[in-house]
């Protein structure tokens, strides 16, 4: 990955990043992911040694996950690419080791690989971000109190105190009631949404959101350059830009694609996991939220968090892995409007490590005509002809 030499293609880049992420991570994959083609469902996944040059401390796991390897190195220290990274013009030089971070990282990422290995029976406990917090330096010294500690209000803590928790099926069941009930939000076979993406700087670009029953989806960024595409078919997804091959998602990314596609989410998000945990949940725009987990064994967890008093949802968090640590993204949805007999939200905003963007819906219509066509993945574009440049990453 590498820090844009513009400010055009900066946006660009952290825009791809964002999308691959909300539609599930993937974020950011379209650096390194763009030098190749998916592998084959048939055929074992190339391995990051194979398909890199130079590959060392992270030799062994596979190729498509070296881009969120980085990712949550650069999320960790706080830092872009060119922290450890040569740039060469316009392009990055990855495999070069000129640099003095890039060959200390290695020794970080194996020694982490060694406390875990040693201390914790291989289990990862003990990330980058453990120690950096988001700086490239980190903070060995504890920070000096600022203002005196408040003292405990009577009564605060002690046992007992704290209101009971609604069960996780009676979240599920208010917010099943708050979204329109069973009924009507099964009637819903199809929403098309035109609004306005704000991020990345401040800037404001149209948006187009086709939805269709069951489980498809396909997100239109209407960029200066030509059009970013976020797609999910029901059963796969990829994120395409002008003059990239589409990065196809992986068995991850998918799962989330498939819940942002989901347009009776409402009905289904209960048989997700199979087992629930309902905890207190924190404040979300003012409101009051519980928080309830979703866990299943060997699957990451998915967190909800459900308006104490209206039973919406206001925001969801799910992970992605990597081979260094968890990736959080992060949705919150808000302005929820009624249409045809259930609420949708006209606000959502996405977050994760490094950026952040919101979605303010304009114009909304459901139960009309989409053709399925929408939904098929574009081909791979032409190799550029030998007198052009291929686009800069």
């Amino acid at each position: 990955m590498s820090l844009m030499s513009s400010k055009k293609s900066t946006f660009t880049k952290k825009y791809c990043m964002a999308m691959a992420t909300t539609l599930t991570i993937g974020l950011a994959l379209l650096g390194a992911h763009a030098q190749s083609t998916p592998a084959q469902a048939t055929t074992r996944p190339k391995l990051a040694e194979e398909q890199f040059k130079n590959i060392k401390a992270l030799k062994g796991i596979p190729a498509e996950q070296i881009i969120p390897a980085m990712q949550f190195m650069t999320a960790s220290l706080g830092v872009e690419c060119e922290y450890c990274h040569v740039r060469q013009g316009k392009e990055m030089a990855f495999d070069k080791d000129d640099k003095k971070p890039k060959v200390a990282a290695r020794k970080m990422i194996q020694m982490m690989f060694a406390i875990n290995k040693d201390n914790f029976e291989g289990k990862r406990e003990v990330t980058c971000f453990s120690c950096h917090r988001g700086a490239a330096d980190p903070v060995g010294t504890p920070i000096v109190a600022t203002e005196d500690a408040a003292p405990e209000s009577a009564g605060e803590n002690k046992a007992g105190t704290a209101p009971a928790l609604p069960t996780a099926d009676q979240l599920f069941d208010k917010y099943l009631a708050a979204s329109g009930g069973a009924d009507a939000v099964q009637k819903i076979s199809s929403r098309v949404e035109k609004g306005t993406l704000t991020g990345f700087g401040s800037q404001h670009i149209p948006v187009d959101v086709y939805g269709k029953a069951l489980d498809k989806r396909i997100s239109v960024m209407h960029l200066s350059g030509g059009d970013s595409v976020t797609g999910f078919d029901g059963h796969s997804g990829w994120l395409s830009v002008p003059g990239r091959p589409p990065h196809i998602m992986n068995a991850e990314e998918n799962f989330g694609a498939r819940m942002d596609a989901d347009l009776h989410f409402a009905v289904e998000v209960k048989s997700f996991y199979a087992k629930w945990v309902v905890a207190p949940g924190e404040k979300i725009g003012g409101r009051e939220t519980t928080q309830v987990v979703g866990r299943n064994g060997g699957q990451l967890p998915l967190k909800l968090y459900f308006d104490s008093q209206s039973g919406l949802l206001l925001r969801l968090i799910r992970y992605s892995e990597t081979p260094l640590g968890r990736l959080p993204t992060q949705i919150d949805y808000s302005d929820y409007r009624e249409a045809d007999g259930v609420k949708v939200p006209y606000r959502w905003s996405l977050a994760r490590p490094g950026n952040r963007f919101s979605i303010q819906v304009d114009e909304l219509h459901q139960n009309v005509p989409v053709d399925d066509a929408k939904f098929t993945l574009p081909p791979t574009p032409p190799p550029p002809l030998p007198d052009q440049k291929p686009a800069a990453h």
